[in-house]
């Protein structure tokens, strides 16, 4: 493991999966991009080319196809939690061979759909924390000065495995971790998976609604919408203590404070772009697990059925049904 290079799969080559797979194909593994067929065929042809501050611009050679045709040694699940259903066709449960499966998707639901589809043993949650954007395809922008991975416990130390799956997979996730660093990806192991996704959950709901509702960076948020930011941060804190994970509303208002006044959610620029959004996905996953443990949300609950299209009429900001 240490010197053979790595056969790794990203379903959905965009923002996210492209930079990794830049990342990974310039420190000589190889990428096999899963994606649609005229993706596929650029990234085939032209590579996937990364512009980062911090990484540098380079240009990586990768293969592409529209199907997974062999097993590989892990998969990068990329896709918008949107897309994630019709992606999976590009995974067959039976071609996969032992790999690992990584999700980085937003929100928590995609984790049992995953692992109904796949042996459980295989599928280690995982969060990032990063701004990137596909410009177009295999062109990647990553604009923040950071790129941090998060990795859950070895499947079967954390998660129960599927009957007739392997006790562990291989390679074993701290090998697959020190080849990430190795391609200069920041990454942790974090023993507790619920408080690792409630982790970043508890930053990205205040983070994607407040900054799609008002249509501006959260340094904009932060100033101009403070109180109502301070509302959701103690909401998404008693949500979060509830589901049984850590949380810290100052933390969270201290890490909101740090990042950079221009930073813009996912769901902003799925909106800017016209695309789907996933708010079901953070502020329905929010809003699902404070009804569960009897906690009152009332900021999320506004937040997202304004977001929804229940707005007041003549309301200019954006309507996201």
């Amino acid at each position: 493991m240490t010197s053979t290079p790595l056969t790794v799969a990203i379903l959905g080559p965009g923002g996210v999966g492209g930079l990794i797979g830049g990342l990974l194909a310039r420190a000589g593994h190889r990428v096999v991009c899963l994606a649609g067929g005229e993706t596929a065929a650029v990234l085939g042809r032209d590579g996937l080319h990364v512009r980062s501050g911090q990484f540098g611009e380079f240009t990586a050679t990768v293969e592409a196809a529209t199907e997974l045709r062999e097993p590989v040694d892990a998969v990068f699940v990329t896709v918008k939690e949107t897309a994630l259903a019709d992606a999976l066709d590009r995974m067959p449960p039976q071609v996969l061979g032992a790999a690992i499966v990584v999700p980085l998707l937003n929100g928590l639901d995609h984790m049992a759909v995953l692992r109904a589809r796949y042996p459980a043993a295989r599928v280690v949650a995982g969060t990032i924390r990063v701004e990137a954007a596909r410009t177009a395809p295999g062109r990647i922008e990553h604009t923040s000065p950071f790129a941090a991975v998060e990795l859950g416990a070895p499947a079967g130390s954390g998660a129960s495995a599927a009957p007739g799956s392997p006790v562990e997979p291989s390679p074993s996730i701290e090998e697959f971790a020190a080849r990430l660093r190795q391609a200069d990806l920041g990454v942790e192991l974090r023993e507790d998976e619920t408080a690792m996704l409630w982790s970043k959950l508890s930053f990205l709901a205040p983070f994607a609604l407040l900054t799609t509702r008002h249509a501006s960076g959260i340094g904009a948020v932060r100033t101009e919408h403070r109180p109502e930011l301070l509302a959701i941060l103690d909401e998404i804190t008693a949500v979060t203590r509830a589901v049984g994970a850590p949380a810290d509303a100052p933390a969270l208002l201290a890490a909101f404070d740090r990042i950079p006044g221009t930073m813009k959610s996912s769901m902003q620029r799925d909106v800017e772009a016209g695309r789907p959004t996933e708010l079901d996905a953070i502020g329905g996953a929010v809003l699902r697990a404070a009804d569960a443990h009897g906690v009152a949300v009332p900021t999320v609950a506004r937040l997202v059925g304004e977001l929804a299209g229940g707005r007041p009429a003549g309301d200019p900001r954006p309507d996201l049904t």
